[in-house]
């Protein structure tokens, strides 16, 4: 027997006809005006079940017998080159659930990787696990308590006190190895979660103007969803006010743009679900205040509603029972709400008069685009937009990424990307073929790194840390881009400064000061931009503050200057004795040591007044230096360029490791400054951490934190570089390098023939394979010319065109001949090279 529903202000959801006739009407508005529509079942499943039955009528009208939208109902946008279809209209009140992509909660999210995605489920099965072990652990305690309470001595009494003292005691020791456990995976995603990842939505093989969310474990996507809205609520607690009082005082005052996002649910009985829902882009925070209005969970709004939560009058509740229909669910809430309100001794506290006011709300729904696979990223930047013109708190690191994201769509707009980041990788093997949306999405950690595969430099292999690596040197050329060197003045006239290209689009975005304005303080903004940028790469987010005095004035104006040379060919460029590759290595590693999970380079710390008040004085540029300088000092007890090449390479490689790391010997590992701690207060040894090497390169039987690093690279080896300028150290390849080379005394003792030789043999095989990558190169670039100037012969046979002048032929002969010759003379130097191999 059906239940007539309560009469109400709060609003009742149409019948599935009217959504079919909605579905028309934006199908054809769409045609009308050449966008793409949304999916026809998220149109009928996720925004026409939102909408009160009312509503639906007044949007849709008939014209030459088809059901189109009413001119007043939509409007279009346009975004850059994109254009989108928006609908104007009156939804429910806790119909919309919060998106997890707004940018104002970016820092509390990290990369999507595999790795990460693995540890969330470990973590959701844990923390089910805890909870289980916590109701053991409560009910084996008032066990205990009853027995110790029974009355009589008795020995069967005792016995039974006894067991059941013994059954606490396990509990809780169970307890607290889950408690670790959960610490242990904590530790292990950086305290964060990888960001959820959306596409697309496809229907019949075409994208259309929808997302969809990577399919997930029930278990997972309650808990990334109540992360989601734990980080917004965290961020929204700067807020001048009450957001959720001013709703309930004043209801919503502004619409908030909406997109259709499918939700793909997996059971662990191998069911699953795909619940169509309406996602706030903008005005996500009153999205959440709403739901909380509402008394509305967001988990159970995107994974189902358990029927308990909204039973019917006289209908039987059944746990483990979850509404999977929205209007159903919408439905629910509103009869609850007016049979609520309609009774005199309902207090003010409860929803159904707190929530009058927003009982139904203004809202804007994306129903169409022009380029459905770049929606997600349209509607990002118009959330960016929309915050950075805002006047509400912006927290400094979610602030700052979004300004970097608005830098990036600078380039491209201005169609300078490419062109930039191929100036930035001159020896890159197909900078031509960059997919310039992917690399997008890979610089702001919105996508995979695999985009900027075009810009490893050829015969380099690609794996993450190159990808890593290539990251954040484009990051840096678009941060830091480099202008035309000064031309010499002819006359005493003033002259203006030729910026080139890119530096001007760095200035419009971060609206800076003039070129020749530029001061300390311009340079420690752009160096907070630049960390918060990388720093979205790693799973362990440091502080960013680290990286301030990386930077200086110099790079700020000319350009940061970076080393050309890919990792392989640092390393090996350092292993010969190179200082000038090695300081372009600690320059690669920077981030790397800031992003650790036991970090090695923190903010400045300490005090210049004496060490005994607060610590020695450490700041990030005297760590880096410490480091630089360690390769070319030679007295330096414990450090040998075997542990420093160790070192580098543990630590480029331990942003990808899956696993914590093991001792050879199958001993515990502890972190290096935590030897002498209590083992209940030792930090747990996560995937990631970093072996320390001995003197000659081989692992101990310690982690490397930041006590073993500033010990073993102690202030006083940093405060042996040269200062110059403003800033202690610099990221750009000329300074760094400058540093390690011209750090040794006049005055060194001569050295130890047998000392030599053992250094020789150490650096010649390096030597060797850079010798031969440079042969392997010449020889590529010899083959590739020769292609060139054969295609260009058959080209002006088949044309017919007219021969080059005599002296152009001549000039490039020449040429040449002069390489031709040094060809020969350098094989002449191999041929004693070999001979000299037998004799060594």
């Amino acid at each position: 027997m059906a239940t007539k529903r309560p009469d109400g202000i709060y609003p009742y959801i149409g019948t599935t006809i009217w959504g079919e006739r909605l579905a028309d009407a934006v199908e054809n508005t769409c045609m009308d005006l050449e966008v793409v529509p949304p999916p026809r079942l998220a149109i009928t499943e996720g925004l026409a079940t939102a909408l009160p039955d009312t509503e639906i009528k007044n949007l849709v009208a008939t014209q030459r017998g088809r059901k189109v939208l009413k001119p007043s109902a939509y409007r279009l946008v346009q975004a850059g080159a994109d254009q989108v279809l928006l609908l104007m209209c009156d939804v429910h009140g806790a119909a919309v659930a919060p998106w997890h992509l707004n940018d104002r909660t970016v820092p509390a999210w990290s990369p999507p990787v595999p790795e990460a995605n693995q540890r969330v489920e470990d973590l959701v099965a844990a923390e089910v696990a805890l909870q289980e072990a916590q109701k053991a652990a409560k009910s084996a305690e008032q066990e205990k308590e009853a027995c110790r309470r029974a009355p009589g001595d008795e020995s069967y009494t005792a016995q039974a006190l006894a067991a059941a003292t013994q059954k606490h005691q396990d509990a809780v020791r169970h307890l607290n190895e889950l408690e670790d456990k959960c610490q242990v995976l904590l530790a292990a995603l950086g305290n964060r979660r990888p960001r959820p990842v959306v596409r697309s939505a496809e229907e019949e093989g075409e994208p259309k103007a929808a997302l969809v969310l990577a399919e997930q474990p029930y278990g997972v996507a309650v808990h990334l969803q109540r992360y989601a809205a734990e980080s917004l609520e965290r961020a929204g607690r700067t807020r001048g006010y009450d957001l959720v009082e001013s709703l309930v005082d004043a209801g919503q005052l502004s619409k908030g743009m909406n997109v259709l996002q499918q939700w793909q649910i997996t059971n662990s009985d191998g069911t699953g679900s795909k619940l169509w829902r309406l996602a706030a882009v903008t005005g996500n925070n009153r999205a959440l205040a709403r739901l909380d209005v509402f008394r509305v969970r967001p988990e159970h709004l995107v994974t189902g509603m358990p029927q308990s939560l909204v039973p019917l009058p006289k209908e039987k509740a059944e746990p483990g029972l979850l509404l999977l229909s929205l209007r159903e669910v919408l439905n629910r809430v509103s009869a609850r709400l007016n049979e609520a309100g309609a009774k005199p001794e309902t207090e003010l506290t409860d929803p159904s008069l707190r929530a009058g006011k927003i009982a139904t709300v203004s809202a804007e729904i994306v129903i169409g685009c022009s380029r459905p696979t770049a929606l997600e990223h349209v509607l990002r930047t118009l959330n960016v937009n929309d915050h950075l013109r805002g006047i509400q708190p912006y927290d400094e690191d979610a602030r700052l990424i979004a300004l970097f994201a608005t830098l990036v769509d600078s380039y491209a707009r201005e169609s300078l990307l490419a062109s930039a980041l191929a100036e930035a990788f001159p020896n890159a093997r197909d900078a031509d073929l960059l997919d310039l949306v992917g690399v997008r999405d890979a610089l702001t950690a919105n996508g995979p790194l695999d985009p900027l595969e075009p810009l490893v430099p050829a015969g380099e292999v690609v794996s993450p840390v190159v990808l890593r690596d290539i990251a954040v040197r484009a990051i840096t050329a678009l941060v830091f881009p480099g202008i035309p060197p000064e031309a010499a003045q002819k006359s005493n006239a003033r002259t203006v400064r030729n910026t080139g290209r890119f530096w001007p689009i760095v200035r419009g975005t971060l609206q800076e000061p003039a070129w020749s304005q530029i001061r300390a303080k311009t340079a420690e903004a752009r160096t907070r931009l630049w960390s918060a940028a990388v720093a979205q790469l790693f799973l362990h987010r440091g502080n960013i503050l680290s990286a301030l005095g990386f930077f200086g004035t110099s790079e700020t104006r000319e350009g940061a200057g970076q080393d050309p040379r890919p990792l392989k060919e640092l390393f090996l460029g350092a292993e010969a004795g190179d200082a000038t590759a090695w300081a372009a290595l600690v320059q690669r590693m920077a981030p790397v040591l800031i992003h650790a999970p036991q970090p090695f380079i923190t903010p400045g710390q300490g005090s210049e007044a004496g060490d005994g008040r607060k610590g020695v004085r450490r700041s990030p540029s005297s760590a880096l230096g410490a480091l630089t300088l360690a390769y070319t000092q030679n007295n330096v007890p414990g450090i040998s360029r075997a542990l420093l090449l160790a070192f580098a390479k543990a630590v480029l490689e331990h942003p990808d490791a899956s696993q914590p790391p093991e001792a050879q010997d199958g001993t515990p590992l502890v972190c290096y400054g935590e030897q002498h701690w209590s083992e209940k207060d030792r930090t747990p040894i996560t995937a990631g951490m970093v072996i320390t090497p001995d003197i000659e390169g081989r692992p101990t039987g310690y982690v490397a934190d930041k006590a073993w690093f500033d010990e073993t690279f102690p202030v006083e080896l940093g405060r042996l570089a040269p200062s110059g300028g403003d800033v202690g150290t610099s990221t750009g390849a000329g300074n760094s390098a400058g540093a390690g080379a011209g750090s040794t005394s006049r005055e060194e003792a001569p050295v130890d023939p047998r000392d030599q030789l053992a250094a020789l043999r150490q650096q010649l095989p390096a030597r060797v394979e850079l010798v031969e990558g440079s042969y392997q190169r010449a020889v590529d670039s010899a083959h590739t010319l020769m292609t060139d100037f054969e295609e260009a012969r058959r080209l002006r046979a088949q044309l017919g065109e007219d021969p080059l002048s005599a002296d152009q032929r001549i000039e490039w002969m020449e040429k040449l001949s002069k390489a031709r010759d040094a060809a020969r003379a350098s094989v002449t130097s191999l041929d004693q090279v070999e001979t000299l191999i037998l004799q060594i």
